[in-house]
């Protein structure tokens, strides 16, 4: 199949779209963002079909993201408190479709509920993967912790400490690109889609990596990363609203 590929749209701070009628609801809260560098020829055979890279300056990048899940919510229904709340630990690549939206690829998503795991496992083909965790909070400092149990590779882990500082005022063209993301791209059943989000503008700060010791991202099929993260953010959170998925021409399914 061949593609004739759009210019990609322009980075917003702010949703290019709205959801009127969501299919998802949740909050994100107490966010980490590491990242670090990576060679988009590496990461362009992890990608969904009818997806390439997205670049900065040449450049395209790994997340490490570690957060609390608050209240999953399908459609205007109120969140669920216990299974809709849990901690979790994701590796996130960055991609572009052929018609020009920007997204995130997940290569894992780790998090402490069993059955949101099994859950999106299942219905939308989601890497999420169980394992035990936790996020605790110091006195200027939140650690998060991560140990796989199913279904694998078991025993893969992440701890990471962070101390917020000051709070992004302006923030950089590098850091709009990493956490102005709109969408996420996924193969459903053998065909490509793109899940829409909107939330507010993101509450970033500044933060200073105190501990980062993790095989999250060599498990997730990169090369384990060398070096300190080009970028260390920190977020007390956003809500957030997922609309239907769309099919590659843009057309939302039924």
């Amino acid at each position: 199949m061949s593609f004739t590929w759009l210019v990609p749209e322009p980075i917003s701070a702010d949703p290019p779209h709205s959801t009127v009628n969501p299919l998802l609801t949740q909050s994100w809260l107490d966010l980490a963002f590491l990242h670090w560098a990576v060679d988009p020829a590496e990461v362009a055979p992890l990608l969904p079909p009818g997806t390439v890279p997205d670049t900065f300056d040449g450049v395209t990048y790994v997340g490490l993201v570690a957060f609390r899940m608050h209240r999953v919510g399908w459609f205007a229904l109120p969140g669920v408190p216990y299974l809709g709340t849990f901690p979790e630990t994701n590796v996130r690549l960055y991609s572009v479709d052929a018609q020009g939206r920007r997204g995130v690829v997940f290569r894992s998503l780790d998090a402490s509920r069993l059955i949101p795991v099994a859950v999106a496992r299942a219905l939308f083909r989601l890497p999420y993967l169980w394992s035990g965790m936790t996020v605790r909070h110091g006195e200027d400092t939140v650690t998060y912790t991560s140990t796989r149990r199913w279904p694998g590779p078991r025993g893969a882990y992440s701890r990471i400490t962070v101390r917020p500082g000051e709070q992004v005022e302006e923030p950089t063209p590098l850091e709009d690109f990493l956490t102005a993301r709109w969408g996420m791209h996924n193969t459903f059943f053998g065909r490509q889609m793109y899940l829409p989000n909107t939330h507010p503008r993101w509450p970033l700060h500044r933060a200073d990596l105190l501990e980062c010791d993790q095989d999250l991202i060599r498990a997730a099929g990169l090369t384990a990363p060398v070096g300190e993260p080009v970028s260390v953010l920190y977020s007390p959170g956003v809500a957030v609203r997922f609309g239907r998925p769309a099919r590659p021409g843009g057309i939302p399914t039924p």
